[in-house]
């Protein structure tokens, strides 16, 4: 009963001048992202609810928890919003934001907070890139948690024995073809690994076609359209021909249903040159200790390098290179009845204090949305420094809409027919007519 009336910041007045607020995420104690959870009920509400107090005001905090299916949260949330209800501070995943502010569950921050929004501190240390996963056609949604970036792996013994460059960091797609010609001398070398095919699903999208589409200077949705058989996807599909047709890469890992875990344990152990993937390889897969396919080590073998555009100058946004991110978010209940406070108490979760003291909390290092804070946490750790001082400033997003999905399975089955022989002008053309469909007609499709 106390959480039902308390629910969207039960309006200021129980006779005491009391505010109470709600923040809910998809984090349980002891349970799903348990480490969220904790530090929301042990550092935040107690820390937010003494500085009002310090300023003269009586707030209280509740904390809602899920331990449940994204799905389900995703599910929960907007049947809250749709009845006009819910937290006032909402965890959500960057990809639904788009979809939530086109059904009218979402409203831009300073629609909702007013100028306090504009006037925060805290946007000097998000990176404008950074920022984009919470912008939704121009207008700032919600405030980024954490994110990551794409990069390009590479073995350094193996370079070594090819006669490449130890501190390699290749200009164009041709430059990292010719580093895999070189690599293809090495006995039982796989040379290149990009993720493709429909078997690793998301991770052929975000680790694969979506850099390279940003290296040709185009994103899968811009201007309000979807993009189509473009020369820019055929150029995509054409350096995917390169690599698998060409036997720089190994066709059967992008058709197996473990695929993408062969390729970790392969690069662990030495077997593939060069591997695009996420921090999330550097910090979970090959970490010398707590790895998935830990490499012992790995900080004196495995070097990282900036993912080039096609050429230099060809990337979007007239970049030399590129990259793509994935990342939650915290938004503002539209129908809260204290928009005021709830900013107040958002902000403050993402201030740098708050967001040192999760990283803490958590124990173990990752990338924040503050530029500031992780120059002071990331000191340690050389490549997840790189990611945030190099890769997120030139980053870009996934677009957050209900059809995505199904568009980025089109772009890995463009994928899966180049690996398994069709011509990147035929697997181009196919891709096109899933889109039309998906989108709803040619005129929903740029760049046919």
């Amino acid at each position: 009963m106390t959480l039902a009336l308390t629910s969207c910041g039960a309006e200021e007045g129980s006779g005491d001048g009391a505010v109470t607020l709600t923040i809910t995420a998809n984090a349980i104690s002891g349970g799903k992202n348990s480490a969220t959870a904790d530090w929301i009920k042990n550092w935040v509400i107690p820390r937010f609810e003494e500085t009002q107090k310090a300023a003269g005001r009586n707030v209280h905090v509740l904390f809602q928890p899920n331990g449940v299916d994204d799905e389900q949260y995703k599910t929960k949330v907007a049947l809250d919003l749709k009845s006009r209800g819910g937290a006032d501070v909402i965890d959500l995943d960057g990809i639904w934001i788009g979809e939530f502010a086109q059904a009218g569950y979402l409203k831009p921050l300073t629609e909702v907070a007013g100028a306090a929004v504009d006037a925060w501190e805290g946007w000097e240390q998000i990176p404008q890139a950074v920022q984009g996963l919470g912008v939704f056609e121009g207008k700032k949604y919600a405030l980024p948690v954490g994110t990551d970036g794409r990069v390009l792996y590479y073995n350094k013994d193996l370079f070594r024995r090819a006669g490449l460059p130890q501190d390699w960091q290749p200009e164009s797609w041709r430059e990292i073809l010719d580093a895999g010609t070189a690599l293809k001398r090495l006995p039982g070398v796989t040379p290149i690994q990009i993720n493709a095919g429909t078997a690793m699903g998301e991770a052929t999208t975000m680790q694969g076609a979506l850099p390279l589409l940003a290296g040709a200077g185009a994103e899968v949705y811009s201007g309000g359209r979807w993009l189509g058989g473009s020369q820019a996807v055929r150029d995509v599909l054409g350096f995917y021909r390169q690599i698998y047709g060409g036997g720089l890469g190994d066709p059967r890992l992008q058709q197996e249903a473990k695929g993408r875990d062969k390729s970790f344990a392969e690069f662990a152990e030495g077997k593939i040159g060069i591997l695009a993937e996420g921090d999330y390889f550097w910090r979970s897969v090959i970490a010398p200790e707590a790895g998935v396919a830990p490499m012992k080590d790995r900080d004196a073998k495995v070097g990282y390098a900036l993912i080039p555009a096609r050429e230099p100058g060809a990337g979007i946004r007239g970049q030399d290179f590129v990259s793509m991110s994935g990342g939650s978010a915290r938004v503002l209940n539209p129908f809260s009845g204290n928009p005021g406070p709830a900013w107040e108490l958002l902000s403050f979760m993402h201030s740098a204090e708050a967001t040192e003291a999760e990283l803490t909390m958590a124990g173990e290092a990752r990338i924040t949305a503050r530029a500031d804070v992780n120059d002071k946490m990331l000191a340690g750790d050389p490549m997840l420094s790189f990611v945030s001082e190099k890769v997120l400033p030139l980053t870009a997003y996934r677009p957050p809409l209900a059809v995505y999905p199904q568009v980025s399975a089109a772009l890995q089955e463009a994928t899966a027919d180049v690996v398994a022989g069709r011509t990147p002008e035929e697997a181009a053309a196919a891709y096109q007519e899933k889109v039309i469909r998906i989108a709803g007609g040619p005129d929903k499709v740029a760049g046919q």
